[in-house]
């Protein structure tokens, strides 16, 4: 007993010299000079290896407030470059985190204009502007592109003269901070958006009605694919245009769960709220016909994105993918923000990686 005393007794004294050198100003130093240089260390470069396609959820969240989740991004990285489609709220915070390096950006890619899809263009723009980005932002899209790039340059025009007065022009040179519009119109339900030789991007038409045009992505990079279904109904040009793809990023909304909260809205005599829970479920794909289009276009790995309403724990994961494994039995995630996968080269392998476990 007299021992298990003498043990307590020193683990006390440990643990109160801990406080009072946390305390201490040298110490506290310390831990921040420590805490810095990892942040500034922290580049995950292995990512832009030339060995794979690789894609990462920047925002897995739809309008609705949510914790944790920025809302629709995706980034595509190929041939060394990082290509983000959709900048939603919150997204450019995400990319910030996990320290992709802006000197590496390709490009942006809109599928359509909600603001739930652009709202972070211009802090994305600003942002990798002023750590490095090497050129001008080539921003790609359907008719309507280039309205919305000058509209964020007008909103950002004031904030971009200040930074360059404050950090001079050899720094932050004005030229290398603006947009530009890559307006790419549809020949068909299709068109060639960018073809080096290895990486070839592909727009197509989606039925995202009465929003139109939108379009979806399709990324083919020495074998290896992904498409980004944007927002849309389950759609036969998706299935067209994922057939044979290693993973399809497909936007969900559980309609038996908004469903559920557009009757209770109105049994609250919330008026508003039910005719918009009414109105958004004609729009989008559930998750059970997301797996159909998978299915139908032998996609091997099927992602769920731009998810309404979003989760907010297990249980509601269950519900939200009620039905799901009837249709598909393996091959489907539920995508959160920092899920990652790579798809080496001369491979059929699926890595999956959490980004914010690094």
């Amino acid at each position: 007993m007299t021992r298990v005393i003498k043990i307590l007794g020193i683990l006390v004294a440990v643990l109160l010299v801990g406080v009072l050198l946390i305390n201490t100003p040298a110490v506290q130093d310390k831990l921040l000079d420590r805490a810095v240089t990892e942040r500034l260390m922290n580049n995950p470069l292995d990512l832009f290896n030339d060995d794979a396609l690789r894609v990462v959820i920047c925002g897995s969240a739809a309008p609705m407030p949510v914790e944790g989740r920025a809302a629709a991004c995706v980034m595509v990285i190929a041939g060394g470059k990082f290509y983000v489609v959709d900048t939603g709220n919150r997204s450019t915070n995400n990319l910030g985190l996990w320290a992709i390096p802006s000197e590496l950006v390709g490009g942006v890619f809109l599928t359509h204009f909600h603001s739930d899809h652009v709202g972070d263009l211009g802090e994305f723009n600003m942002m990798t502007w002023a750590q490095g980005r090497p050129e001008p932002l080539k921003v790609f899209g359907p008719e309507g592109v280039k309205k919305v790039v000058d509209g964020f340059e007008q909103s950002y025009g004031l904030d971009s003269t200040y930074r360059t007065a404050h950090h001079g022009a050899d720094l932050l040179d004005p030229a290398i901070g603006k947009m530009t519009p890559e307006e790419v119109p549809l020949e068909g339900d299709s068109a060639i958006v960018l073809d080096d030789g290895e990486l070839k991007v592909t727009m197509f038409s989606v039925n995202h009605a009465p929003i139109t045009p939108a379009v979806g992505y399709r990324f083919d990079y020495k074998g290896r694919s992904v498409v980004i279904s944007g927002d849309t109904t389950k759609s036969d040009t998706v299935i067209k245009y994922s057939e044979d793809a290693d993973l399809l990023v497909h936007e969900a909304l559980a309609k038996h769960i908004v469903k559920q909260m557009e009757f209770r809205a109105g049994s609250m005599g919330n008026s508003r709220i039910e005719r918009i829970l009414f109105d958004i479920r004609d729009y989008h794909t559930s998750p059970v016909e997301a797996a159909e289009v998978a299915n139908a276009a032998n996609v091997k790995e099927l992602v769920l994105y731009h998810l309404v309403p979003t989760p907010p724990n297990k249980i509601a994961e269950k519900v939200f993918m009620r039905g799901v494994s009837d249709v598909r039995s393996a091959g489907v995630t539920l995508g959160y923000d920092g899920l990652t996968y790579s798809l080496p080269i001369d491979s059929e392998d699926i890595i999956f990686e959490n980004l914010n476990d690094r």
